[in-house]
């Protein structure tokens, strides 16, 4: 089960990443495209992911996945329940958001720094 203090960091680790409120929900934003948002009681993880695949995701994990609503179908755009996420599955959708928001040198940058996988510790080579 995945909780925001898995996810959190991220927001702020991740290169022009930040992190705001916005009617007492916590976004997360680069420049100002929001690319992860969380519902205000914490459960449900709002987050970019691209249009094309999105059916694919939720039709696989309904306990897990699901559309955002009508309105915001015209966006890159999923939900998550936290409860029904492991914590390193959390991370991985985060940086996959994020990813789709900054240029891909900065991704590619990240990758290689990560090669383990997203939230861990940048590798250092000698």
């Amino acid at each position: 089960m995945a909780h925001l203090d898995d996810i959190r960091p991220l927001g702020t680790e991740l290169e022009r990443s930040y992190e705001v409120f916005v009617h007492g929900r916590l976004k997360f934003r680069v420049g100002q495209m929001v690319y992860v948002a969380f519902s205000l009681d914490e459960a449900v993880m709002g987050f970019a992911f691209p249009k094309e695949e999105r059916a694919g995701l939720v039709g696989g994990s309904p306990h897990k996945f699901e559309l955002p609503s009508e309105g915001d179908m015209r966006f890159h755009w999923v939900h998550a329940r936290l409860a029904a996420l492991d914590p390193a599955e959390a991370r991985e959708l985060v940086v996959d958001a994020w990813r789709m928001v900054v240029p891909q040198k900065v991704a590619r940058a990240y990758d290689l720094a990560h090669p383990d996988g997203p939230g861990l510790p940048p590798t250092h080579s000698s």
